[in-house]
């Protein structure tokens, strides 16, 4: 599968796409940033001309995932919406509000994955998931004890997503519709929380009673 990282240079997007090469996928390295795309590219293994512009890594991808900051998701997306036609978009953006980054504080729209369906519309399939695992763990070889909540109004696209949450070495579990989105964007909060608060540095979920 050919999977987009859109804002594939920061910590989320480079551990995902790390992870995805080591499963055989083709990973393309989207960026507002060509040469900061093509740097990480060569830094994770892969060519250069795999690095691209974001609305360029859109158009030729099966299926994209969106890891930028709450900050530039909107932007984000209205640059590339046409690209995106038809296609899977996998939304992990936490809509974090910095300095009070350990406070809930959903958009507007419900949650960040909800907003960026709206932008979007219904010729996307914006499937929310992987907004609570530890991008620096993702980063290294290894095994992550968490599990991921993965949600969409189509079914279909949340079983591909299970599948390379999967391929990422992690458990996903359908979550049910888009709007049930708005509990994983609002746990990172409550992680975050309990990371400082109890010393930890990589507080995740986990499923009970399978």
């Amino acid at each position: 599968m050919k999977i987009a990282i859109l804002g594939g240079t920061g910590a989320l997007g480079k551990g995902l796409a790390s992870r995805w090469i080591k499963a055989k996928h083709e990973v393309l390295i989207g960026s507002r940033d060509l040469a900061k795309a093509q740097e990480i590219a060569l830094e994770l293994g892969i060519a250069s001309s795999y690095g691209m512009l974001n609305i360029d890594a859109a158009e030729h991808c099966d299926i994209a995932c969106i890891t930028v900051p709450f900050a530039h998701q909107e932007a984000t997306l209205l640059s590339i919406e046409k690209k995106l036609h038809d296609k899977i978009l996998i939304d992990a953006t936490v809509p974090l509000v910095p300095p009070k980054v350990m406070r809930v504080q959903l958009p507007a729209e419900g949650s960040a994955a909800m907003k960026a369906q709206s932008i979007l519309g219904e010729g996307t399939k914006v499937i929310s998931a992987f907004q609570n695992i530890s991008a620096e763990l993702l980063q290294t070889e290894k095994e992550i004890d968490c599990d991921v909540l993965v949600s969409g109004d189509f079914l279909e696209a949340r079983t591909i997503v299970i599948g390379l949450a999967a391929d990422a070495g992690l458990k996903g579990w359908h979550a049910g519709p888009l709007c049930n989105s708005v509990a994983a964007e609002a746990l990172t909060s409550i992680l975050i929380a309990i990371n400082k608060k109890h010393s930890l540095k990589h507080s995740g979920i986990k499923i009970t009673g399978l």
